[in-house]
């Protein structure tokens, strides 16, 4: 599955975050190594910096949650997350 636009929303009143790193919450049925492949997230270049952290959350039957941060947030728009730090939900 591809990235979602309408998955992805900032964390708390984050509306204006200045220049403190935000954090966003994602959910998907995508596992943990797609949401981290470089790219998955250039839809939302514009809203990502550098140091973001990015909750995701996998909601289908293998749910998993992961902490990815934002490595990179390239001119072209060419977004980089790390590998993701798994969190458990058992």
């Amino acid at each position: 599955m591809a990235y979602d636009v309408t998955k992805l929303s900032p964390a708390g009143a984050q509306s204006k975050a200045g220049t403190a790193p935000q954090m966003w919450t994602y959910s998907s049925t995508d596992a943990k190594a797609t949401v981290a492949a470089s790219g998955y997230f250039n839809s939302a270049s514009s809203l990502l910096k550098v140091g973001d952290l990015i909750f995701a959350y996998k909601t289908d039957s293998t749910v998993s949650a992961t902490m990815h941060v934002v490595l990179s947030n390239s001119a072209a728009g060419v977004v980089d997350v790390s590998a993701g730090t798994d969190i458990s939900v058992a």
